[in-house]
């Protein structure tokens, strides 16, 4: 193990994965960016998560990538490793192995490209949860993966012990209270779309798993510090700054958006692996505008850049 204790607590980003100039993972790159953001104060780090490209990664790389991560953490904050795999085997294999590699939690995703019965969802979490003694966060994200993760079904899941969280990405913050409402505190809610952070922070969630936290870590600290502390003014004014940033996170393009974010800010590469491909045109232009103005009008950030070896 890592030695990091799992809180479910505070900003934890979805660190992005680094390429060569080849498409190859660059691991150094990919160390110094999440070493970054642990400098910066974030509270953990998921590796290979949507923003980490996990479906571009070969079996190896991805262990790889996990490796790199729990090496560079050393135990000073937990990592979660999304468990995003096309079969029910495969993912339960990978969080197998990802435990052997030391991560201090998983993020477990249903069988990606197949939409499945309430049931077979049931069946791939129990399977996976059976196959390691990691705590186990669901991923709840509809718009992206096209399956709903009811209340009825974290009833159904409710005994099984090592499911502990729910990543909950529904746009309708009133979700974060319907789980609260339903489950009372059998599972530790964290927000998980960027847009309506501060909106979960203070409905309930105890923490939030962030893209835009990449490019801008800072803020994201303080933003999540000001909630907690309920500093609604200083949240507020945190928060409607941020908020062009954050309705990235809902787009489709989001990983780019991401990453090009990161780059402009000096804090990685907006290389992405095919199928996706870095923005252009408009877009382009338009992510860029608004990461340049932010970035002119920063509530909080220093500005420190990465250093890229």
């Amino acid at each position: 193990m890592a030695g990091a204790k799992m809180h479910w607590t505070g900003v934890i980003p979805a660190a992005t994965t680094q390429f060569d100039t080849a498409f190859a993972i660059d691991l150094d790159a990919t160390q110094q960016v999440q070493d970054a953001l642990i400098q910066d104060g974030v509270d953990g780090l998921i590796a290979l998560g949507t923003v980490g490209e996990n479906n571009s990664l070969e079996p190896d790389e991805k262990r790889a990538v996990l490796k790199a991560a729990v090496e560079v953490a050393a135990g000073r904050v937990p990592v979660i490793t999304g468990v995003s795999e096309l079969t029910t085997d495969r993912a339960v294999q990978y969080a197998r192995d990802a435990e052997a590699i030391g991560a201090d939690a998983l993020m477990l995703l249903p069988a990606m490209v197949y939409v499945p019965t309430p049931e077979e969802l049931e069946a791939h979490f129990r399977a996976v949860a059976a196959a390691t003694s990691l705590p186990i966060m669901l991923y709840n994200n509809p718009m992206a993966y096209r399956v709903s993760l009811s209340n009825a079904d974290l009833k159904r899941l409710s005994d099984v012990e090592n499911i502990v969280a729910i990543k909950e990405s529904a746009a309708d913050s009133r979700r974060i209270t319907d789980i609260l409402n339903d489950l009372g505190d059998r599972f530790t809610v964290l927000v998980g779309l960027d847009d309506v952070a501060l909106e979960g922070l203070l409905l309930g969630a105890s923490g939030w798993i962030s893209g835009l936290t990449n490019a801008f870590p800072e803020e994201s600290v303080a933003l999540v510090k000001a909630a907690r502390e309920r500093d609604l003014t200083r949240a507020v004014e945190i928060y409607r700054w941020f908020m062009p940033l954050l309705h990235l996170d809902s787009e489709q393009d989001l990983v780019q958006s991401i990453k090009l974010a990161e780059q402009i800010m000096g804090r990685g590469s907006e290389r992405v692996r095919m199928p996706r491909m870095p923005l252009s045109g408009a877009r382009r232009d338009y992510v860029t505008s608004i990461v340049e103005k932010a970035a002119a009008t920063r509530p909080v950030g220093s500005g420190r850049a990465v250093s890229q070896a």
